[in-house]
């Protein structure tokens, strides 16, 4: 039997009206000028597990690095929510114990209450998942308070199978490159802070998001996810 090399990949669908409609009203929302009144924010959310230490670490020396033990201990799991402004060069990861619709619902009206209090409209790029709808807000808020946020509420999401036009992705994927990857956070507090920690450098230190996919790309770059007109 031969071993052979597997590469994951999104692979886009052939001829699908309903992606193509999706991936379109994306690149649209960030084609256009940045406007303070109904700013644009890209959001997405990953599990993480919490590992706590077997045994306590020996602290880094001159000569030797931080030395941890190969045993640890699996603490339950994390959900971290991730809000990006790609147009406004901002970024906010914050960590809850749970992913269900309420605590999306409860990170959306935070934010809204929060940076967006004085906009009118907040336009969501987001994915399809069943926890990020409107619903959501009726089931972690009174009836008045729900409407409310979802009146000043825009959704623009992702095609099924074909987030990757979402820029919190990217903020994820960097991270946990920079952050998260390869430590053991055993706590949600902690986790809390060194994200925390992470967005409030990034937001000093990095710049914007240059996103280069534009509308006419795709049409050149992925037809085959148009469908065929036969007129």
């Amino acid at each position: 039997m031969t071993n052979r090399k597997i590469e994951s990949w999104v692979i886009p669908p052939e001829a699908d009206a309903e992606f193509a409609a999706n991936m379109k009203e994306v690149l649209e929302t960030y084609a256009k000028p940045d406007d303070r009144s109904r700013p644009v924010v890209c959001m997405d959310e990953q599990p993480v597990q919490s590992i706590k230490e077997a045994r306590t670490p020996v602290e880094a020396t001159m000569k030797h690095p931080r030395r941890v033990d190969y045993e640890y201990e699996r603490a339950g799991t994390a959900n971290i929510f991730m809000f990006t402004g790609p147009l406004s060069r901002w970024r906010e990861a914050t960590a809850r114990e749970f992913k269900t619709k309420i605590d999306w619902a409860l990170e959306m009206g935070r934010l809204r209450d929060g940076r967006y209090k004085r906009c009118d409209k907040v336009v969501l790029v987001c994915d399809n998942l069943n926890t990020h709808t409107k619903g959501a807000f009726y089931a972690a808020f009174k009836p008045a308070r729900a409407r409310q946020l979802v009146r000043r509420i825009e959704f623009c999401q992702t095609s099924k199978h074909g987030s990757w036009p979402n820029i919190a992705e990217n903020e994820l994927s960097s991270m946990t490159r920079q952050c998260t990857g390869g430590r053991r956070i055993g706590d949600l507090k902690t986790l809390q802070e060194q994200i925390k920690e992470w967005s409030n450098d990034v937001n000093t230190t990095q710049r914007g998001v240059d996103w280069q996919m534009r509308i006419d790309d795709a049409r050149c770059k992925l037809k085959s996810v148009y469908p065929k007109i036969k007129l």
